[in-house]
């Protein structure tokens, strides 16, 4: 059948487009198309055809039209012979490829070979419910939508913390009580600030006077990590009295019954939302919650989801104080927040939607009461409890009934029972709502068993008196919580699903159309790769889960790093940065801690081109090193003299240089070889920045170009959903010399053997969701992965011809080729008719696309990727529309249309405006051309919620919740 519909394809496209027939196989020489099955018994589900858009009468009809007789020529005139790879480097040889029921049998067979052991370890929506979510619950003026992970949000408070002070006050306090993973990301990020980490007893360490005249900033945990629930109010007022912040790391479903920190003095509360329904998934991925007092608001990091209104007064929804983010600020920046696990915080959200704050408390107190219970229970077979005061978590002291702890966690497994490993003289569990009676009875009878004690039945702990005293009374919940009317309306699963798949019919996906932008790489993300994150084999597995009982995950972890080099070229793997810029970070960081093993701590210079991503400068900052940047050609290469100039003046400090590789302009330099020997000439490392690698595999590498470091974002060149800002994944690779500085995390150790300290919570960071990009390296294989490259190429380059008649194409190579994506300069509309960036990509809305990246890297341009995943219909369906658009903006410099009314300045057109009465129409064009300007949209339209959005209104008009009551519209 793919047969006949590629012969059929080829054949209409002869006719309509060459006076004679073409040869496919010449064409598409360089390319592994699909072909007929080997055998009667050869796989039929190959997910190459499934994956990559263009069939092979469509690459030949590419290919003719650029010029070219095979896809290797193409290759060969795209990407720089001196930096080309052999096809034997990424191949079915070296990377086989799986069929897709080959993978879905793999899978299962890593699955089984994980334990299902029930863990009493540790705890682990639209987004403005997230936030409104976290500000209720806590008590906080304000709240983003979201950070990575609970550590990682604690290191951005003591940072905020830090900067609070100017950097006038550099010691930061920890108390005990905090997550020893969370401390150690402090650590990681301390050192790159220079901020001086202390850890200890909060209560008590305000009574020194040279700590209390330095202090930037204290973290609490509430409750800590061992259950206790306490009074933090009076350390509040010392922490203030000597001008610092209070940093107070919490649980949402806590805070239902305890007073939140907000209305004890705390000016950051932060954690992880994973308890409102999200899957544990060996670490990830699970948004954090961050909010603050509304003095700190424009010192927050992460997104905000600001509430505002269209040009029409009609409720709009935007991200706001963007000039916080890093691509703006740059160097300047104190944060790399670029993904944020929003699709996790939708799902927090909706969690509490769903719920509301009534069955919330409910919940709250069903484990709060189990853990009651089981205090009871255990302390009358002679355990102690080393808290009274506790919600979820309980802490026994084990050791005047059984000889060391050892004795209970062997009983606990042979119960099949992870318990928190703490020592030899102490065992933790803490509940959530799937704890079930069954449950609370066997988690007693370990420690009756341990000590060779009677079991207890259901009956004999359902006559437990329980103690009130257990949430002391200074410190009980009175506020009400969540009273906005989406958290009190939706609670039949009937009326969740309305409201959820109302919110999803404004958004436009991949569903609807391609969505071209630029550096972000949206690409097919296939039901085949997702369908075995679902799988409880994989979901419920605790990030602390013992060795033994995830052998299958530890399978696939170092297939997926082992693939992941042979990618890149590179000796070693990290998969623990949870996202692309957390990448960049881990990446610097290891480069300067092997600088420093080599007696040379003082190498702090990092090179930066003036064109690299937004998030290469903060990272750099934030591991503590000095940004230099270097200039870069008006063709978009990079400046190879003003580079080497810069490096020689600064090669007794140099440390690093980053570089985007294909640029971010969108073209394969010349020089990358060049420009990497120079900086290590004078004593530097490079990193290359992965997040165009989707230009690279099969063709190139980072390390023949040169690098000894590069991250990739797996949510982009391995098809992750990006999920509207996450779930990401920045995994680093790198070169030996550099293998032995990788991460370790303080619980389940990894990394090399002189690992820097953790930079996230998990050990495998969003460990889930490393499925997702395994499965689809599995299902491309070698090959696979090598044609998706060369048709993201192609069709990048289809595009730009099309396009190159009727905009300005900024940059390409000197074969007139561009890489994976195209960089076109739209400022001769300004000049002509005052129409800029915006106006074309709002336009872009009423033909039912997504804007590409816009104003980015360059603020008059437009960045276009259309990925390999597009057909040919698809693409020129895009381009149609842009050269439309041109006409458009044609017909307004002509005077046709008036500048400052017209169909570009007024776009988008939703249903409302297009509905308006023949008086309220006052447009000098019609409604046809406003809403239907290309045929195809009479059959599939995808239409825009509101008008354009009143920037200037939501800058003066921060609103980060729903309204307290709900237009008609919304909800």
């Amino acid at each position: 059948m793919a047969a006949f519909r590629n012969l059929c394809a080829l054949a209409s496209r002869n006719v309509t487009h060459h006076a004679r027939p073409v040869n496919v196989k010449a064409l598409t020489r360089g390319l592994a198309t699909a072909k007929a099955p080997s055998s009667l018994f050869a796989s039929l589900d190959t997910f190459t055809d499934r994956h990559i858009g263009p069939d092979d009468g469509e690459v030949a009809h590419m290919l003719s039209k650029l010029g070219y007789d095979s896809m290797d020529a193409f290759v060969a005139d795209t990407v720089p012979q001196k930096i080309r790879v052999s096809s034997s480097s990424v191949s079915n040889e070296s990377i086989p490829a799986l069929s897709e029921s080959e993978l879905f049998q793999r899978a299962k067979e890593l699955g089984k070979a994980n334990k299902p052991v029930k863990s009493f370890i540790g705890r682990l929506e639209s987004l403005v419910n997230f936030q409104t979510m976290v500000m209720s619950l806590t008590a906080m003026d304000i709240a983003n939508a979201s950070l990575l992970d609970e550590a990682t949000a604690a290191a951005e408070g003591m940072v905020m913390a830090f900067t609070g002070t100017n950097g006038k006050k550099r010691t930061f306090f920890a108390d005990s009580g905090v997550a020893p993973q969370t401390i150690a990301v402090l650590r990681t990020r301390a050192k790159g600030f220079g901020i001086n980490l202390v850890v200890g007893d909060a209560l008590t360490a305000l009574e020194d006077e040279a700590l209390r005249a330095d202090l930037c900033g204290v973290l609490v945990q509430y409750p800590d990590v061992d259950g206790a629930v306490k009074d933090f109010s009076g350390l509040a007022e010392a922490v203030h009295g000597a001008g610092a912040l209070l940093v107070c790391a919490t649980d949402l479903l806590a805070l239902t019954m305890l007073k939140p920190p907000g209305e004890w003095g705390a000016d950051i509360v932060l954690g992880n939302s994973a308890r409102f329904g999200v899957p544990a998934g060996y670490g990830g991925p699970h948004a954090a919650f961050f909010a603050c007092t509304d003095k700190l608001k424009r010192k927050m990091p992460g997104r905000l989801i600001g509430r505002s209104r269209d040009v029409n007064g009609k409720p709009a929804y935007r991200l706001a104080l963007q000039t916080r983010e890093q691509h703006i600020r740059r160097e300047k920046a104190t944060s790399n927040i670029c993904t944020s696990q929003a699709l996790l915080a939708n799902m927090a959200a909706m969690y509490a939607v769903y719920h509301g704050p009534a069955s919330l408390q409910r919940i709250a107190q069903k484990v709060h009461t189990f853990a009651q219970i089981i205090k009871s229970a255990v302390e009358n077979y002679g355990y102690k409890a080393v808290s009274a005061q506790f919600f979820d978590t309980l802490t026994f002291e084990v050791n005047a009934v059984v000889k060391d702890a050892e004795v209970l966690h062997a009983a606990a497994l042979a119960a099949g029972i992870n318990l928190r490993r703490i020592d030899d003289h102490h065992v933790g569990l803490t509940l959530d709502e799937s704890v079930g009676a069954e449950d609370v009875v066997a988690l007693v009878n370990i420690f009756a068993s341990a000590a060779s004690l009677s079991p207890v039945t259901l009956a004999d702990l359902t006559s437990t008196s329980l103690s009130s005293a257990s949430i002391p009374e200074s410190l009980r919940r009175t506020s009400k919580f969540l009273p906005h009317p989406v958290f009190n309306t939706h609670h039949s699963e009937t009326e969740m699903l309305r409201y959820i798949y109302h919110l999803q019919s404004k958004d436009l996906g991949l569903v609807h159309a391609m969505i071209p932008l630029g550096s972000c790489t949206m690409k097919l993300n296939s039901t085949s790769s997702m369908i075995p994150l679902t799988w409880p084999e994989f979901a419920s597995v605790h990030p602390f889960a013992p060795k033994d009982q995830v052998k299958g995950y530890t399978e696939l972890i170092k297939e997926l790093e082992s693939d992941l080099c042979k990618i890149t070229g590179f000796h070693a793997c990290s998969l623990q940065p949870n996202s692309g810029a957390a990448g960049e970070y881990a990446g610097l960081s290891v480069i300067r801690e092997y600088h420093e093993s080599r007696g040379e701590s003082h190498r702090d210079i990092c090179l930066i081109p003036v064109s690299a991503h937004g998030t290469n400068p903060a990272s750099a900052v934030m591991a503590g090193l000095k940004v230099v940047p270097v200039k870069t050609h008006a063709d978009g290469n990079l400046d190879l003299e003003d580079l080497k100039t810069k490096a020689e003046k600064h090669k007794d400090q140099l440390a690093a240089f980053m570089i985007t590789y294909p640029s971010t302009f969108g073209v394969f330099e010349h020089g990358v070889q060049d420009a990497c020997k120079i900086i290590h000439d004078n004593g530097g490392q490079v990193y290359l920045d992965g997040a165009n690698l989707n230009a690279q595999i099969g063709v190139t590498n980072p390390a023949t170009c040169g690098g000894d470091v590069c991250h990739m974002n797996l949510h982009k060149t391995f098809a992750i959903p990006h999920g509207g800002g996450g779930p990401g994944v920045g995994p680093i690779c790198v070169a030996e010399h550099l293998s032995p500085f990788l991460p370790t995390h303080p619980i389940i150790s990894t990394g090399g053997d002189k690992a820097i300290n953790a930079v996230a919570a998990a050990p495998y960071g969003s460990a889930s969701i490393l499925l997702i990009s395994w499965a689809y390296i599995k299902m491309l294989g070698g090959a696979g992965l090598s044609d998706a490259s060369k048709l993201a190429l192609l069709n990048a380059n289809y595009m730009a011809q099309r396009l190159s008649g009727h905009y300005n194409l900024r940059f390409k190579n000197g074969k007139g080729r561009v890489a994976h994506e195209l960089l076109i300069d739209l400022a001769e509309f300004d000049k002509a008719a005052g129409l800029k960036v915006n106006d074309f990509a709002k336009r872009l809305q009423d033909y039912g696309f997504h804007p590409p990246t816009c104003s980015w890297p360059i603020s008059t341009c437009m960045l276009i990727e259309p990925t390999e995943s597009e057909t040919l219909e698809e693409i020129d369906r895009f381009c149609d529309a842009m050269i439309q658009i041109r006409k458009e903006a044609g017909d307004i410099i002509a005077g046709k249309q008036p500048k400052d009314n017209n169909v570009l300045k007024n776009a988008p057109h939703p249903i409302s405006v297009i509905a308006q009465s023949e008086e309220e129409w006052n447009r000098p064009y019609s409604r046809q051309t406003a809403a239907y300007p290309m045929p195809w949209l009479l059959e599939k339209k995808f239409w825009p919620t509101v008008s354009r959005i009143d920037d200037a209104y939501g800058d003066t008009h921060l609103i980060v919740s729903p309204p307290a009551k709900a237009p008609n519209d919304q909800y």
